[in-house]
């Protein structure tokens, strides 16, 4: 395995991996989606970086409680309940359709069964869960280095989370984007999002946007845009936002996003990615604040951010 800190992510290395990843991120997410209460901006369905992948952390069932998480060392998909109870699932090539059915199994035989609409969020042209057995690819040392960089990010993210004493996300990945994200808000509301989002409900994106948001994240690419970058956007997006000058240098407004980008390999083979990636994160947040007239001395922390 390949264990640099901040190895390369290469889109073309693993496409078919990342697709196959993505999609067994659903499953999971979902189970957690539908057995937990909803909480603001869809809070309760993300997964989190953990020492080893990935994981729902508990799940409530009746008066127990589950969760299951994706081991990207020994490349295993562990579900454990309050009861003592666990189960594994190896991660290997294996269809969606197949992933699902296990996964289905595998709580009904914990005694937590769960039912889930297996139709993919956030993918046009989804094929629903059990009948997916195009997707089937699993590349062990390409997840390993995709949880290994996310390692690194989730650790500088929280740094940057740390730095605003407003209402702001956890930092968190979201299965239906396939991305880790964290978001900040001005206390303001916001006009209504125009929704549109492939297989997700618009009543959805207008709660996730129903206030003003300066939004940071990383994803690791798709078919249509095969490059892992970080991002920046702010909703409702403010006049000359995408304008504003931002650092790195590597940094860039897409107009096709509608947010600002920096590649990760920009930060990947920096002599100092946690230093780059900061700036990209609070340049772009600044311009969002800066042009969006947040009240930054009320909601930003001015101390040390290490006790």
């Amino acid at each position: 395995m390949d264990d640099k800190p901040w190895p390369a992510l290469p889109f073309d290395d693993w496409r078919d991996t990342c697709a196959t990843l993505h999609l067994w991120t659903q499953v999971v997410g979902k189970v957690r989606l539908v057995q937990s209460p909803w909480t603001n901006h869809s809070w309760h369905v993300p997964l989190y970086v953990t020492p080893r992948g990935l994981t729902t952390s508990p799940i409530p069932h009746g008066e127990r409680t589950f969760s299951i998480d994706f081991d990207f060392t020994d490349h295993r998909l562990i579900i454990e309940t309050s009861s003592g109870d666990v189960r594994i699932l190896p991660l290997q090539p294996r269809s969606v359709a197949d992933f699902y059915a296990a996964v289905m199994a595998l709580l009904a035989e914990l005694g937590v069964p769960v039912r889930i609409r297996t139709m993919p969020n956030e993918i046009p042209d989804a094929i629903p869960f059990e009948r997916d057995h195009q997707h089937a690819a699993y590349d062990a040392a390409a997840a390993h280095r995709f949880w290994l960089a996310l390692v690194q990010i989730d650790r500088v993210f929280k740094v940057f989370r740390a730095g605003f004493v407003g209402k702001c996300s956890p930092v968190h990945f979201f299965w239906g984007s396939f991305d880790l994200a964290v978001t900040r808000f001005s206390g303001r509301t916001a006009p209504p999002h125009p929704g549109g989002v492939p297989n997700m409900p618009d009543w959805v994106a207008r709660e996730a946007y129903s206030h003003e948001v300066s939004s940071a994240g990383f994803w690791p690419g798709n078919a249509s845009f095969p490059q892992a970058v970080f991002y920046s956007y702010a909703y409702p997006e403010p006049k000359g936002f995408r304008d504003t000058p931002v650092r790195p240098a590597a940094a860039r407004f897409d107009g096709g996003l509608g947010e600002f980008i920096m590649p990760y390999a920009a930060v990947q083979s920096s002599e100092n990615p946690d230093r780059d990636l900061l700036a990209f994160m609070q340049s772009t947040y600044e311009a969002a604040a800066d042009r969006g007239n947040w009240d930054r001395p009320a909601l930003e922390r001015t101390g040390p951010l290490h006790a």
